[in-house]
């Protein structure tokens, strides 16, 4: 099951588990939409993955299964992978 973390790793942006604006790779590194395009150029900077929207978890599961509570912020590796 996807954890759904809270947050963007790079800018620290709020990303609740039923946002449309999240990314993340197979990895599950998460990301916001403007900082996977305007920063990464798509690509995790973790893994070298592709960031892609994160799917949704209907509401009825997110309240049996609620997102992450834990937050990765770690704005010092926030460039685009080489």
């Amino acid at each position: 099951m996807l954890q759904m973390r809270p947050g963007c790793e790079c800018c620290d942006r709020d990303l609740p588990a039923d946002s449309v604006d999240a990314r993340i790779c197979s990895f599950e590194c998460t990301f916001c939409s403007d900082c996977a395009s305007q920063r990464l150029a798509g690509a995790c900077p973790n893994c070298g993955g592709e960031l892609l929207p994160r799917p949704s978890r209907p509401a009825a599961k997110l309240e049996k299964y609620p997102g992450s509570a834990t937050r990765v912020f770690k704005p010092e590796g926030c460039t685009a992978s080489q």
